[in-house]
């Protein structure tokens, strides 16, 4: 049977790379993103890597646009197997210089708009689907000079604890993978390998679960 994922915050780093690894898989792929013209290319890649794509222009912090695109997706394609939630907003400014108004702007996109794509996504998850979203050492070392990302990371990685305890006994699991390195055009931080990272993170044992998972390379 073909495996239907969605995922939000779709670009050309590690989303693009998960996406491309799941259409391999033969996947049937959903993509949400900002730019038409990324998700176009995206999509297209998809297609060429062996899956079907799904398309859909949407602001990951308009609440309603976000649960409309997700439902008809969900409604098009009957449930989502795995849904994966990518994005973050990098804001170079030190806690100095960071406004509260900015630091909840970008708290609404890395954090808050989890909460929108799960609720939406929620009617189409079956015992068995899987939640994953793209972590980063951010979360417990950041760097100043972008206080906002650390404090995204931070909350999204506690939240999809939070998601994991009120999902796990309808068979639902989610998990957040902790890049703990720099991305990068080679080495072990590619988004290649770190979307590969992210797959086996959706694959680990249930009986032994584990909410965040540390990629180190």
């Amino acid at each position: 049977m073909t495996r239907n994922v969605l995922i939000a915050g779709a670009g050309p780093g590690v989303s693009g790379s998960l996406a491309r690894l799941y259409a391999a898989e033969g996947c049937g792929v959903g993509l949400l993103g900002a730019e038409d013209e990324v998700l176009a290319t995206l999509g297209a890649e998809v297609e060429a890597a062996g899956g079907t794509a799904g398309t859909a222009v949407v602001d990951l912090t308009d609440d309603a646009a976000t649960r409309a695109a997700v439902t008809r997706m969900g409604e098009h394609v009957g449930q989502f197997d795995v849904i994966h939630f990518n994005p973050s907003a990098y804001r170079e400014k030190d806690p100095l210089t960071l406004t509260p108004d900015e630091l909840l702007e970008d708290v609404r996109l890395g954090v808050g708009a989890l909460l929108t794509f799960v609720q939406a996504a929620r009617p189409f998850l079956a015992s068995g689907a899987r939640i994953s979203v793209t972590g980063s050492m951010a979360a417990d070392s950041p760097w100043f000079g972008a206080a906002s990302l650390g404090v995204q990371k931070a909350g999204v990685q506690n939240l999809v604890r939070s998601i994991d305890a009120t999902l796990k006994d309808d068979g639902i699991r989610a998990v957040s993978v902790t890049v703990r390195g720099m991305l990068g055009k080679e080495g072990a931080f590619t988004p290649d390998n770190v979307a590969l990272a992210l797959r086996a993170a959706v694959d680990q044992d249930e009986s032994a679960w584990q909410a965040e998972i540390p990629y180190a390379g």
